[in-house]
């Protein structure tokens, strides 16, 4: 498996855009990225909080698949899935099947960087709206969420900072059994 795209999402788009590399820094995730930081704001993810209280941000790292989004972009008829309307930070290569990764693995980059997977990102509305405006194709808003269900990737805090860039080699340490 390896990095095969960086992503960053600036200011307060939810869309993010290439950039040659980028550091990952523990208790913030991507440096510069909109969803960086060591907390975030209770979402429909976590209902058994608040809306808007303040919890640990476990979702720092957004992470697909060149293979899953290829799958994705076949079932709605797209010549391609852009990983950028997703708000995904890391485009994997070789990883076909990387939503199945379990929580707890971690993904190893040369710099030493690690992630650490908290759990498989679930398809939302807000990259189906995206997806269908780029494509001018409003039913996209309703076909992405199921299309995209068991591919839509993963999530992932940093365990270890580091810089990465597209074209480093990844490791992968399966979770401990207890």
């Amino acid at each position: 498996m390896r990095l095969e795209t960086v992503l960053l999402a600036e200011g307060r788009d939810f869309a993010t855009r290439p950039v040659p590399e980028a550091t990952l820094a523990i208790g913030v995730g991507v440096a510069g990225d909109l969803h960086a930081g060591a907390t975030r704001e209770a979402d429909a993810r976590t209902p058994w909080h608040p809306r808007g209280t303040e919890i640990a941000n476990t979702r720092q790292v957004s992470l697909v698949s060149v293979e899953e989004l290829a799958e994705i972009a076949a079932t709605l008829d797209l010549a391609v899935c852009d990983p950028a309307l997703l708000g995904a930070n890391l485009v994997l290569a070789g990883a076909s099947g990387l939503t199945a990764t379990p929580p707890g693995t971690r993904l190893m980059f040369p710099s030493g960087a690690t992630l650490f997977v908290t759990e498989p990102n679930p398809p939302c509305r807000q990259p189906a709206r995206k997806l269908a405006d780029a494509h001018g194709r409003p039913e996209l808003a309703h076909a992405f969420v199921p299309a995209a269900r068991g591919k839509r990737g993963l999530v992932a805090l940093v365990e270890r900072g580091g810089v990465i860039a597209p074209g480093d080699a990844i490791r992968v340490v399966a979770p401990a059994r207890g």
